[in-house]
């Protein structure tokens, strides 16, 4: 006798989302005890764990690269949402914000998914294997954007301070446009290949196999709304709990810059676990489509985003990075380039990037 099929909205990953919608609409602006912050954390993993799931759906749908790019872009224009509603509430105290949550997506993501992606790509083979080319090129653009909007702005005298002036801030917005706009189609269109897994004697893979048993349309558009909505609750949840998170920040210690990380922690984590089930699916190369443009759309979007908000935002907006962090990102960039040239890494290699994540993490709490 056949086994009934349990129905779609059934499934605790459609659940979840609804739930933490719900318990974002209930939580917003209270202050909440010890107790609702527990819960709320519990439903924040949750939503997280679902959003990995439907995006994991949308992309096994669409095939690579578009599947790394929604998850991706979907992630991003939620964490500029954040930025700015926190920008607008926060008054002066936010003044580093976007720079503080940016920095951390950038480091994060290239060091710190990119190394684990490395690190459980090995554990099937001696050596991780993924495209020098098209992982190279994205690398250059994570570095030409983070130096336009983040290094300059430390070094130009038209205003006192690491601040743009309105013309500086509009040109690095519209750099930051064109230069992601362009990746995009190279991703997408005009060297898709370049972005696709690859083998041990670097010919692309055939996603035959990946494809087999896709999901039908129907049940894709389904997990990319659900999907949606589980991101929505992520980075809203997040806001619920940004208030103990900085008290817990600021008993532990650490400066008020610390809370950019942790939230630039907690919203990307769907797409820490998403590029670790890639790469542990010896699909390295997806994995690295989504840590590089995870931070290439971090500052491709963030950048302009913040720039039209500053029309109505008050007080100074400081995007210039400190020496300490101008160190670690120029680190980041070259020791990136090394490891990419080959089309092969080792362990020492996935080492390398997360010790480099530490020492950024260290830093942030005890500068």
């Amino acid at each position: 006798m056949a086994v009934p099929t349990r129905s779609p909205w059934l499934r605790w990953t459609t659940i979840a989302p609804v739930v933490a919608v719900v318990t974002l609409v209930i939580t917003w602006g209270l202050v909440l005890g010890t107790v609702p912050v527990i819960v709320v954390a519990v439903v924040l993993a949750a939503a997280v764990l679902a959003a990995v799931h439907h995006a994991e759906v949308v992309a096994h749908r669409v095939g690579e690269p578009f599947g790394s790019l929604v998850l991706a872009v979907a992630v991003t224009v939620i964490e500029v949402a954040l930025i700015v509603t926190l920008m607008v509430s926060g008054g002066a105290k936010t003044a580093s914000l976007a720079r503080d949550t940016v920095f951390a997506a950038v480091m994060i993501t290239a060091n710190g998914i990119f190394g684990l992606s490395l690190l459980l790509g090995t554990l099937r083979r001696k050596t991780a294997v993924f495209n020098a080319e098209g992982t190279g090129s994205a690398l250059a653009t994570v570095g030409t954007l983070a130096t336009l909007s983040l290094v300059l702005p430390t070094f130009t005298t038209s205003r006192r301070g690491p601040e743009f002036s309105p013309a500086q801030l509009g040109f690095a917005a519209i750099a930051s446009l064109i230069l992601y706009g362009v990746f995009v189609v190279t991703q997408t269109v005009r060297h898709r290949d370049f972005f696709l897994p690859v083998g041990e004697d670097g010919r692309v893979l055939d996603d035959a196999d990946e494809h087999s048993g896709r999901p039908s349309g129907r049940e894709t558009a389904l997990s990319l709304v659900l999907l949606l909505v589980a991101l929505v609750a992520v980075v809203g949840l997040a806001k619920v709990e940004s208030p103990a998170i900085e008290a817990g920040v600021a008993a532990l210690g650490f400066p008020q810059s610390f809370v950019g990380v942790v939230i630039a922690l907690l919203v990307l984590l769907p797409e820490t676990i998403a590029a670790a089930n890639a790469a542990r699916r010896d699909r390295v190369q997806v994995s690295l489509n989504l840590a590089l443009g995870s931070a290439m759309a971090s500052i491709g979007l963030t950048i302009p985003a913040i720039a039209l908000a500053s029309i109505w935002l008050s007080g100074p907006l400081v995007l210039g990075l400190d020496p300490t962090q101008i160190v670690l990102l120029v680190i980041t960039v070259v020791i990136g380039g090394f490891t990419i040239v080959p089309g092969r890494a080792t362990r020492l290699q996935a080492c390398v990037h997360l010790v480099l994540l530490a020492a950024f993490v260290f830093l942030a709490a005890s500068p």
